[in-house]
């Protein structure tokens, strides 16, 4: 399987990553490690991730981080379509 990052999921590990070095710059590095890494992980699991919010949407779970994957599972493709904050309402 074939992980594609759209470009609003670009822009919110990219939020994520410059609030972290501003804020927290200690956990910068391994958060984003571990939010690529539970990304990657959807090769082998696709369907692992609950059921999203949306029609046809998954979402992934990217405990002890409180983060939350949404993507959808097209054939051979994953398309990663956003990162929220489990804390903050999402759009």
């Amino acid at each position: 399987m074939r992980i594609r990052w759209t470009t609003e999921a670009a822009t919110d590990l990219e939020t994520i990553n410059q609030y972290l070095r501003a804020h927290q710059p200690h956990f910068a590095q391994p958060t984003m490690r571990k939010l690529y890494d539970a990304a990657r992980s959807l090769r082998t699991a696709p369907f692992r991730g609950r059921v999203g919010r949306e029609d046809d949407t998954r979402e992934l779970l990217c405990l002890p981080l409180p983060y939350i994957i949404a993507y959808r599972v097209e054939g051979e493709n994953i398309e990663i379509l956003h990162i929220h904050h489990a804390a903050r309402d999402r759009p």
